[in-house]
């Protein structure tokens, strides 16, 4: 499957929550990351989240999708994730 997450972490756990969800997604913005996923990772992904995160101050969102051709994506901008993956950030 293919899911998008979007969070809003406390300073404190932001970078712990960003590394985590590195591991198995590509980020693409500011707290912003998406890709292909199993359905097992994805289940071992959320549990390590729930690990970190404060349930009464931050938020994770998790979009699910059946493959990366469902989503209809329009970039204004730069594109953070090309620029990330040609190492220029």
């Amino acid at each position: 499957m293919y899911v998008l997450i979007v969070y809003d972490i406390g300073e404190k756990r932001v970078n712990r929550v960003l590394k985590v969800c590195r591991r198995y997604l590509d980020w693409v913005q500011n707290s912003v990351l998406e890709g292909e996923i199993t359905k097992t990772n994805l289940e071992t992904l959320k549990s390590q989240l729930k690990r970190i995160i404060k349930v009464e101050e931050d938020s994770v969102r998790i979009y699910k999708l059946r493959t990366e051709n469902d989503v209809n994506l329009e970039i204004l901008g730069i594109d953070k994730k090309q620029v990330f993956d040609d190492g220029i950030i």
